[in-house]
C-alpha cells in the first residue's frame, strides 16, 4: 500500500460514499438556502447568520474534497488473511505485559469510526506489529517510551 492510499473496510467505504452523496446533494442545497435567507436580512457585514452559513459551507466543501480524495485512492480490505488473522477491519482485544486489563481496538483508518471500539491505525507501531498475527500470540513493538509486549487475547 502506498502512503497516499487509504485502506478501508467495505462497510466504511459504503458509509463514506453515502456521506459524500448526502453532502453534494442535500448538504449543498441546505447551505445555499441558509445563505440566501441570511442575505435577505440585509447588511451582510454584521449578519451573523450569513457568516455562520458561509463558514458551514466552507467546512462542508472541505469535507467533500477530503472524501473525494480518500475514496479515489481507497483500497478495500476485508477478510484478506486466513481465518483468525488480524487484518484491516479486525476487532482485536489485547493485554499489555504485566497488566490484568484488556483493551479492544478496531484496526483501520480513522474513518472506520465505531461506537463500541477505539480505532487503531494499521500504520501505527502497534498496528504494524499486530498485522497477520492470531489470538494467543504475543508481539513486541517499539513505542516512543521503549519496547512493549502485548498478548493478543481475541480477534473478531
Amino acid at each position: 500500500m502506498s502512503s497516499s492510499e487509504t485502506e478501508l473496510s467495505r462497510d466504511a467505504y459504503e458509509r463514506l460514499q453515502a456521506e459524500l452523496e448526502d453532502l453534494t446533494t442535500r448538504g449543498r442545497v441546505d447551505v445555499a438556502q441558509r445563505i440566501e435567507a441570511a442575505r435577505a436580512l440585509g447588511d451582510l457585514s454584521e449578519n451573523g447568520d450569513y457568516h455562520a452559513a458561509k463558514d458551514d459551507q466552507g467546512k462542508m466543501e472541505a469535507r467533500i474534497r477530503q472524501l473525494k480524495a480518500m475514496l479515489d485512492k481507497a483500497v478495500i480490505k476485508q477478510g484478506g488473511g486466513t481465518e483468525g488473522d488480524i487484518t484491516i477491519g479486525s476487532v482485536v482485544e489485547i493485554r499489555y505485559e504485566g497488566d490484568d486489563d484488556t483493551e479492544r481496538y478496531l484496526l483501520g483508518s480513522i474513518e472506520e469510526r465505531h461506537e463500541e471500539h477505539a480505532v487503531m491505525s494499521p500504520g501505527s507501531p502497534l498496528g504494524q506489529a499486530l498485522m497477520g498475527h492470531v489470538a494467543g500470540d504475543t508481539v513486541e513493538y517499539e513505542a516512543p517510551g521503549g519496547s512493549l509486549k502485548v498478548e493478543i487475547v481475541s480477534v473478531s
